[in-house]
């Protein structure tokens, strides 16, 4: 899985490290990158702060910048938005049926079945417009108020929560970060 947002310094690590510790460890990954990264920069201190009080931790975090191989790499990438998935597939069109924004995808899980993750994965592009006139977006934090930080916080925990529920029904992820009952 791979997280996508402009800086990769909010919302994409925020949902690498929110997913990550509920990953089974060797059956599955997450990372993040940015379409205009901040190479080499921690999490925005901000964003830090809301990772943390959701239980996450930004700590020895790097941002790195997307490139057309990790996304096509990824079997499953998430964006933060829908300008920011038209970005992805501008530098990656093959992935077009794995390129989803994260609220997207978890609004599309609720939706679909599968037996398998990929044809979870397939399952969410055939019914991708069922969700399309729909917010999609998490908005972006960088730089801005406190209140905009839990927003984007929020939506990107309720969207990992989604999607760390269903992957467990493939033994990927377990139904609660790992050392949180």
């Amino acid at each position: 899985v791979l997280f996508v947002c402009i800086g990769n310094v909010c919302r994409s690590p925020m949902g690498e490290r929110l997913l990550a510790p509920r990953l089974v460890p060797g059956r599955a990954e997450v990372a993040s990158a940015g379409v205009g990264a901040l190479v080499g920069h921690g999490m925005d201190a901000d964003a830090a702060a809301m990772l943390e009080t959701l239980g996450g931790s930004a700590a020895d975090f790097r941002a790195r910048r997307l490139t057309s191989q990790m996304a096509l790499d990824a079997d499953l990438v998430l964006t933060a938005t829908k300008d920011i998935r038209e970005r992805v597939l501008a530098l990656a069109p093959a992935t077009l049926r794995r390129t989803f924004t994260a609220v997207e995808f978890a609004k599309l899980m609720e939706l679909v079945s599968a037996s398998d993750p990929a044809g979870l994965v397939q399952a969410a592009a055939a019914h991708r417009a069922e969700v399309s006139g729909q917010d999609l977006d998490i908005v972006d934090p960088y730089q801005r108020s406190h209140a905009l930080h839990r927003l984007a916080a929020t939506h990107m925990a309720e969207a990992v929560d989604v999607i760390a529920h269903r992957l467990t029904e493939f033994g990927l992820a377990t139904p609660t970060p790992e050392g949180q009952e």
